[in-house]
């Protein structure tokens, strides 16, 4: 993906690198599974083996949210939380953390009831710092907009009501007060499922998008808990220290910075009728090209060129209007689809050679990535109502839902473009926009030598 300048800042300032960014935060994630393997055992029975962590995640939070309540009475006359009450349910945090890691496949081994640091998959937690008294006594009501989203992500195992309940809301369903099912991170984990047993080892992009969303879920967590005053930030940047963009034939060029006009946010669903209807007409003939494309591409071997081209237009519209309806771009997108002539904009490669069996059963193999898709709509659909309430207010999009937003709809476009035959290649689900940043490298210090003596005076008569 290209970010351009404007991108990540409006005014062109400066803007640090993920990891300077990442070293700041208070709630930090750590990813130190890097091999991916998985044992096809214990992945088999993963909700078996993890029952005894659920009741005792659910007893420790029904803890940890006594003493959130005694540490906001201490933020409300103190201005800071007392560190051993921090820390007790900072460790709550920690081990729920590892615990849903650990049921959603993104972690192998199997963690302590400790919540001791060092977990393959980890959340560090800074000290006690002074907070305001009176963000500290609103805090359950700012939280609600980051407890949307993380619910919508579907990460995390937190103590919940004492019985199953369905919220159409949230499109989740907590069980037995325990585990949270529902949304993106519990949709791939039941893809991972299926993958690991065939493979013995989990699939990058899923355990990365796991993990964000686990590490967005501790950061939500956290901050209702009054562990920090620090808001989370849903930045896929946080992410590149530890995941990875590989190359793909479809991607997001984001070149759009984070103004809006508070007018056209006001009346956006409005303005977007005349391209529903017009994505409605244009969707009617691509069916029937995309019938004939694949007729095609089972004969040669790959899409041809006019049809390509055709489904290519196709596609970078549709991510035009879905950019604009969900707030993640602001101009108004043409009619055409042409290739850089909106903000977030895709590019797509030339037809390529591919493999006729998976030409065949395209629309069976594309059923996962759909499933996937569906879940990430619904971190769409959250990500557009708060960014429009804040637009509205501040008159421009969080920089942290953008970037969320803009990943979501690269994961969608690259399914339909998978589907549409445009690419073999299966779409990435790591919510990254760029690849991590390369290590800095710390120059030695010099060495304090004493300076060298003067070369000795020749000796009379004496010549070398």
């Amino acid at each position: 993906m290209r970010l351009a300048p404007s991108a990540r800042d409006p005014q062109n300032a400066r803007v640090p690198d993920a990891a300077a960014a990442e070293e700041r935060r208070p709630i930090r994630l750590v990813v130190r599974d890097g091999a991916l393997d998985r044992n096809r055992l214990t992945v088999f029975f993963r909700l078996l083996l993890a029952i005894p962590h659920l009741v005792w995640v659910a007893l420790w939070g029904l803890a940890a949210f006594v003493v959130a309540f005694i540490l906001w009475l201490a933020v409300l006359i103190e201005g800071k939380a007392p560190p051993i009450l921090h820390d007790f349910v900072a460790g709550y945090v920690r081990y729920a953390t590892h615990v849903g890691a650990y049921v959603l496949l993104a972690a192998g081994p199997y963690p302590g009831f400790k919540g001791a640091p060092g977990y393959a998959v980890d959340v560090e937690i800074g000290p006690p710092e002074r907070q305001s008294r009176w963000t500290g006594f609103f805090r359950l009501l700012l939280a609600i907009p980051a407890l949307l989203l993380a619910t919508a992500l579907g990460g995390g195992v937190t103590f919940g009501p004492p019985a199953g309940s369905y919220s159409r809301e949230t499109q989740a369903y907590d069980l037995y007060g325990a585990v949270t099912l529902g949304g993106a991170a519990s949709i791939a984990a039941f893809l991972s499922w299926f993958f690991i047993l065939v493979r013995g080892r989990a699939p990058r992009g899923l355990r990365d998008l796991i993990a964000f969303a686990l590490g967005y879920w501790a950061q939500a967590v956290g901050y209702l808990l009054l562990l920090t005053p620090r808001y989370p930030t849903s930045d896929p940047a946080l992410a590149e220290e530890w995941t990875k963009l590989p190359e793909h034939p479809v991607k997001l060029v984001l070149d759009d910075d984070l103004r809006r006009s508070r007018l056209t946010v006001l009346f956006r669903l409005l303005l977007v009728i005349p391209h529903v209807v017009w994505f409605f007409l244009w969707t009617v003939a691509v069916i029937l090209a995309a019938i004939a494309g694949w007729l095609a591409a089972l004969v040669l071997g790959r899409l041809p060129l006019p049809l390509h081209r055709f489904l290519a237009a196709y596609l970078r519209y549709g991510q035009h209007v879905a950019a604009f309806l969900y707030l993640v771009g602001e101009k108004f997108p043409g009619f055409t689809g042409r290739a850089g002539s909106y903000g977030v904009d895709l590019e797509i490669a030339p037809p390529e050679r591919q493999s006729r069996w998976t030409i065949l059963f395209r629309g069976i193999l594309g059923i996962p990535a759909w499933l996937l898709a569906l879940g990430l709509s619904g971190v769409l659909g959250i990500v557009s109502v708060l960014g429009w309430f804040y637009a509205i207010v501040r008159g421009q999009m969080p920089e942290g839902l953008r970037n969320l937003g803009a990943s979501c709809l690269r994961y969608n476009s690259q399914t339909s473009a998978y589907s549409l035959l445009l690419t073999g290649r299966y779409p990435y689900a790591a919510p990254v926009l760029q690849d991590r940043p390369p290590a800095r490298r710390t120059p030695l210090p010099m060495l304090l030598l004493p300076p060298p003596a003067p070369p000795a005076e020749p000796m009379p008569g004496v010549s070398f």
